[in-house]
C-alpha cells in the first residue's frame, strides 16, 4: 500500500515538471514573438516617419532618388589617331615634296595609276592594310625623288627584307621595313631624332635608301649594291638575296606597267637560301672585325 503511494507521488512529480518546463518554452517562444513584433513595430514606425519626411520635403525625396538610381559615370570615347599620324615624318624630312617635277623627278614618281596599281599589288601579296601599303608606297616614291633611286627597287628590299612589318627585328639587330643596323648606321639617324627613329616607317625607308644608294653607287651596279646591302661584301655570294630582290623588283615593274601579275610566289624548286644564312654570314664579318662599311641592311 506504502509503494503505492510512492508510485503516485512520483508521477505527480514527473507531470508537475513536464508542466513548468512547457511553461518555460512557452515563455520563451511568447519573448521572441514579443521581441519580433517590438522591431516590426519600430521599422514600420520609422517607415511612417520617414514618408511623411519626404512627403513634406519634396527636395529630400528627389536628392534621395537621384542619389539611389545614380547613372554610371559615362565613358570618354577613344578615337584611334589616323593613319599618317602613326607614320608622321621625323624631322629632316622631305622640304620639297610639293615642289615643280623635273623630268628626270617625273619618270622616277610615274603616275598616280601606276603608284595605286603597285600599292594594290603589295598590300595583297603581304596581306597588309590597304591604307598602311598606301603610306609605305608613297613614303618609298617620295624617298626615291629625292635621293635619285628607283622607287621600285627600295619597294622591292622592303618587301624581301621584312614582308612590309615596320616593327620587324632580326636577331642581329636589323630593324624596321628595310631591315637597318641602327647600331652600325647611327649616324644616319641623328637628324631623324636618333636611333629610336629606326622603326619609325618613314625614318627607316629613308634611311635605308641612302645606304643603299650609297652602296649601289660604291659597287658600280644593283647587284653590287644588294651584295654589300645584304652583308656579304667579302663573301663569294650573298646565298641568293640579290636574285630574291631583283625578281621582286621586276614582278613590280610589270605591276607598274598595268600587267596582270599574280600575288601569290610561284613554285620554286630549289629556293634561295634564306636571310637566316646571310645573317650568319654578317655575325661573320663580326668576327673578322670587317669594316662597318661591309655591314649593311640586315
Amino acid at each position: 500500500m506504502t509503494n503505492r503511494f510512492i508510485s503516485v507521488a512520483d508521477a505527480t512529480r514527473q507531470l508537475a515538471r513536464g508542466a513548468t518546463g512547457l511553461a518555460s518554452s512557452r515563455v520563451s517562444v511568447r519573448s521572441v514573438l514579443t521581441t519580433a513584433q517590438h522591431t516590426l513595430t519600430v521599422f514600420g514606425v520609422s517607415a511612417l516617419v520617414m514618408i511623411a519626411v519626404l512627403y513634406a520635403r519634396p527636395d529630400l525625396a528627389h536628392a534621395l532618388s537621384k542619389s539611389l538610381a545614380q547613372e554610371p559615370a559615362a565613358v570618354a570615347a577613344v578615337t584611334a589617331p589616323p593613319l599618317h599620324e602613326l607614320m608622321e615624318a621625323p624631322a629632316g624630312g622631305y622640304a620639297a615634296a610639293d615642289a615643280p617635277l623635273t623630268a628626270e623627278e617625273k619618270a622616277i614618281m610615274g603616275t598616280r595609276k601606276q603608284q595605286e596599281w603597285v600599292t594594290s599589288w603589295l598590300s595583297k601579296r603581304y596581306r597588309v592594310a590597304g591604307d598602311a601599303t598606301n603610306m609605305l608606297v608613297s613614303t618609298a616614291y617620295l624617298t626615291a625623288r629625292e635621293i635619285k633611286l628607283d622607287p621600285l627597287l627600295i619597294l622591292a628590299v622592303m618587301a624581301i627584307e621584312s614582308g612590309l612589318n615596320p616593327f620587324a627585328e632580326s636577331p642581329m639587330g636589323a630593324q624596321g621595313l628595310m631591315q637597318v643596323m641602327s647600331k652600325v648606321h647611327h649616324e644616319k639617324f641623328q637628324e631623324m631624332g636618333g636611333v629610336q627613329a629606326a622603326l619609325n616607317p618613314v625614318a627607316n625607308i629613308r634611311v635605308g635608301s641612302l645606304i643603299l644608294k650609297d652602296y649601289v653607287t660604291r659597287g658600280g651596279s644593283v647587284e653590287a649594291g644588294l651584295k654589300t646591302y645584304v652583308g656579304a661584301a667579302a663573301f663569294e655570294t650573298d646565298y641568293g638575296y640579290g636574285n630574291k630582290v631583283l625578281n621582286e623588283y621586276q614582278l613590280l615593274k610589270r605591276v607598274s606597267a598595268g600587267k596582270k601579275v599574280p600575288t601569290t610566289n610561284p613554285v620554286i624548286a630549289a629556293a634561295p637560301a634564306t636571310t637566316k644564312q646571310v645573317e650568319s654570314a654578317v655575325a661573320a664579318n663580326a668576327v673578322a672585325k670587317l669594316p662597318d662599311a661591309q655591314l649593311a641592311g640586315l
